[in-house]
């Protein structure tokens, strides 16, 4: 910005001369000039063509007379240089030192009293420069970058220029006056008094600063007294000090706005801090908010104005940064333990996916409450609360179901595993011969099998039982009845066999009953039989009908227990038989 406003100048004063030139020189169709700034002198450059004869001296003057008409502020060394298009070397040139003489503000306002002359020195027509001035114009060129103006001009517009010689001029000395008015070139320099002031004062006002806005304000009074300085142009002696100020005055500005961004950003941060954070993302936020407020203001030397200032805030900084850094050590432990409870509620699914055994559904059940106490421990205070307990709500009924699921496996694997021992325990019975005992528990054995739940594991194999186990039940009832009513016989075997005497005994097989007369009792129904007119012929006759009795008897008792009859006497002869059917 600041080469772009020397050059804009530059070019206004070339375009002036260039003007007044085509204007006072009649030869100068074609005619050019360069202006720049060496060493606090301004220096220009007139060049035409080879063929065109130029009067030195009257360009000179020209350019003297443009000069003087500017009213310089105070005095100015100019260089005047002629060339040819294509060479390297000017072949004339003058040296101008305008001076003012009386009062400045009189002689600006066109008052007596005020007046402005030249001392020129010049090499005229016959200006040869030296071996030593050759080369050194050879090295150094100072219009080698200066901008080219056009060089030719439209009869026309020639015409128009000489005609309004008047109205031109008029145009052309207030714009150079412009020039050599503007802040710094010819007059006293407020602008760097003013900056030079607040570069001595700066680090007192620097040092006092106890907060960000006492910093902006500084900064701001830095950037006042730049763009202040921005209004000196290139061609001012005091150019190349007002550059080394707004150098120094950026500088300050700049640790300035290092240390206020670092500010706004721990305000920043101090602000989100307010509320809670409900990720680890919004913690990492924080966290690079604080370390952005830290970083630069480490960088702050000792030396620094700022330093007492930074320090201040610095430790509180740090401490705010360490609290972010616990809060994420914190937050990612619990992170941890919930993608953890993540990880074994999918091992819990998959697990019940291909459950086949009460084992299997008891480590489903335990998966379950595993993942479910990791989520409860998570402390409403922690940022992964809320997701823990939306996960909650979906693997508790989970795990209500697995244990649900494992009681109703271990019942069944209970209940199997009782009817298995329960006709383990009927088959024992069974063998020995004890019947009821063995029929009443094949029916326990059956009874729990069919209480099995259909949706159990053991439902398929207490199944494959029931039909086996109604079988041997069936058996045993069966037993148990020819059993039954094989004690019924004998109880009425005992009744009849007994009639205040023992009668007969007996013996029950698979042949039948055999029912053999006591010798006592065949004692006294042969005394009978051998006189049967004694005087105990009423006692024959009784025993005779008591015979009779006692084999209807028998057959009754045989037809009850279904077993064919055999009657003997004590001898063994047979006496009366009755067999199935007959």
């Amino acid at each position: 910005m600041k080469v772009a406003v020397q050059q804009e100048d530059l070019q206004l004063l070339a375009k002036t001369l260039q003007e007044k030139l085509l204007v006072e020189v009649s030869t100068a169709e074609v005619f050019e000039v360069k202006c720049a700034v060496n060493k606090d002198e301004l220096m220009i450059l007139t060049q035409h063509e080879s063929d065109v004869i130029v009067d030195a001296q009257i360009i000179f003057a020209v350019i003297e007379e443009v000069l003087l008409s500017l009213a310089p502020h105070r005095e100015q060394r100019v260089q005047c240089f002629l060339r040819v298009f294509g060479e390297q070397l000017p072949y004339a040139k003058c040296f101008l030192a305008l001076k003012q003489t009386g009062g400045w503000g009189a002689a600006r306002a066109g008052e007596a009293g005020g007046q402005y002359f030249s001392t020129i020195s010049s090499s005229a027509l016959t200006y040869s420069p030296s071996i030593d001035e050759a080369e050194e114009e050879e090295l150094f060129d100072p219009f080698a970058d200066a901008p080219n103006l056009p060089t030719s001009k439209p009869a026309s517009q020639i015409k128009l220029i000489l005609l309004g010689a008047a109205l031109v001029g008029i145009v052309v000395l207030g714009g150079g006056a412009y020039l050599l008015t503007r802040p710094c070139v010819m007059s006293e320099c407020k602008e760097i008094q003013n900056a030079e002031q607040l570069k001595t004062k700066s680090p007192q006002l620097m040092r006092r600063a106890k907060s960000e806005k006492e910093l902006v304000a500084v900064q701001q009074q830095f950037a006042a007294a730049s763009t202040a300085l921005n209004t000196i142009p290139s061609w001012s002696p005091r150019y190349q000090v007002s550059e080394e100020l707004k150098a120094s005055l950026s500088g300050r500005s700049e640790k300035i706005s290092q240390v206020v961004k670092a500010l706004q950003t721990a305000s920043l941060a101090t602000q989100k801090v307010q509320t809670p954070a409900y990720s680890l993302e919004e913690l990492q936020a924080r966290q690079h908010l604080w370390r952005q407020a830290i970083a630069p203001l480490e960088t702050i030397s000792s030396s620094s104005e700022l330093y007492e200032l930074v320090q201040g805030k610095l430790l509180n900084y740090r401490v705010r940064l360490h609290a972010v850094n616990q809060q994420i050590v914190t937050e990612e432990k619990w992170l941890k333990k919930l993608r953890a409870a993540k990880a074994v509620a999918n091992a819990a699914e998959k697990r019940e996916a291909t459950a086949k055994s009460l084992n299997d559904w008891q480590k489903v059940q335990s998966t379950w409450l595993v993942a479910i106490n990791a989520l409860n421990s998570i402390p409403l205070t922690n940022p992964g609360y809320q997701e823990a307990e939306k996960l909650l709500v979906d693997y508790k009924p989970k795990l209500v179901a697995a244990r649900d699921r494992a009681t109703k496996e271990r019942l069944a694997v209970k209940a199997y595993q009782q009817t298995v021992s329960t006709a383990k325990q009927a088959k024992v019975y069974e063998q020995q011969n004890q019947w009821l005992a063995a029929a009443t528990y094949w029916d326990q054995a059956l009874q729990t099998a069919k209480r099995i739940s259909q949706d159990s594991l053991y439902y398929t194999q207490a199944q494959s039982l029931i039909k086996p186990y109604s079988a041997a039940l069936k058996q045993a009832q069966e037993k148990l009845q020819v059993v039954t009513n094989l004690q019924q016989t004998r109880t009425d075997l005992d009744k009849t066999c007994i009639n205040g005497i023992r009668i007969c005994t007996f013996s029950i097989d698979n042949a039948g009953i055999i029912v053999r007369l006591t010798p006592e009792y065949d004692q006294i129904r042969q005394k009978n039989l051998a006189n049967p007119y004694s005087a105990n012929s009423k006692t024959a006759v009784d025993v005779t009908n008591h015979l009779q009795i006692l084999r209807e008897a028998l057959a009754v008792i045989s037809d009850n227990a279904n077993l064919s009859l055999f009657l003997y006497d004590s001898q063994g002869q047979v006496i009366y038989t009755r067999t199935l059917g007959g």
